[in-house]
């Protein structure tokens, strides 16, 4: 059994050089699936591109990232609505609600990410929570719909535990863990303690927030090793219990 990537851009232009090469190498090294959120309009090309050219390995989601949310939402959601229609994704995401650049659009932010939540379970399908300097505001929205029991990932989850327990408490979720457990001093390390491992599935977020000893560079699909192996440190299991279960959770997720 394979490691499942459960957020990765691969897709994006900073993969243009060497996407096959790095791809080839993370299947070689055990990282076996990928699934793709998408951010916009302007993305959603490339990243269909990508899951033809690899089936078995690249999964698309479909939605609007709350950074791309400005006074044009309702335009672009009607297109993000239109590709839902029109074929079967395996996720509606990324979405949520990001404060920490701008603040000016968070009244069309909290309108898009209700939104597409009525999406997911309008499709049955799961959805991707992208969630920064809002951790309030996402589990407004989200607490909404609890009673639907939509089965989502809470994305780069980097909150404390008490924030952890709340996420699953609201609903059907899974904690999605990335590179910044690997940080010193993030405190993400004492989540992944504290919370059993049938709530967590693995990440990258390539080509961003690239674990330890790589911070800082770009992000890799082959770095999610490094990620499964900190988290096995943490738990004080082996790397296989771990790339056994999480993928296990993805997959219950996803429903692949």
């Amino acid at each position: 059994m394979g490691l499942i990537d459960t957020h990765t851009h691969l897709y994006a232009a900073e993969f243009d050089e060497d996407r096959n090469a790095l791809i080839a190498d993370a299947i070689a090294q055990g990282v076996k699936q990928f699934y793709l959120p998408n951010i916009d309009a302007t993305s959603i090309q490339s990243m269909l591109e990508l899951e033809k050219q690899y089936p078995n390995n690249c999964f698309a989601m479909m939605g609007l990232h709350p950074c791309a949310v400005k006074e044009d939402v309702e335009e672009n959601l009607s297109i993000i609505e239109a590709w839902l229609a029109k074929r079967k994704f395996v996720a509606v995401g990324e979405i949520g609600i990001d404060l920490y650049w701008d603040k000016t659009f968070k009244k069309e932010q909290q309108l898009a990410f209700r939104k597409q939540i009525s999406w997911a379970k309008q499709y049955n399908i799961p959805y991707d929570i992208h969630c920064r300097d809002a951790f309030d505001e996402v589990m407004e929205v989200v607490s909404e719909f609890k009673a639907d029991n939509i089965k989502a990932i809470f994305h780069c989850f980097s909150g404390n535990v008490t924030q952890a327990e709340k996420v699953l408490d609201a609903g059907n979720f899974k904690l999605g863990i990335g590179g910044v457990v690997t940080f010193k001093n993030s405190g993400l390390d004492k989540v992944v303690e504290a919370i059993g491992l049938e709530h967590i599935v693995l990440e990258t977020d390539a080509p961003y927030l690239a674990p330890t000893p790589n911070r800082g560079k770009r992000n890799i699909p082959v770095y999610l090793n490094l990620i499964a192996e900190k988290v096995a440190a943490i738990k004080n299991i082996s790397v296989e219990e771990v790339v056994n279960i999480t993928t296990k959770n993805a997959k219950t997720v996803f429903g692949s």
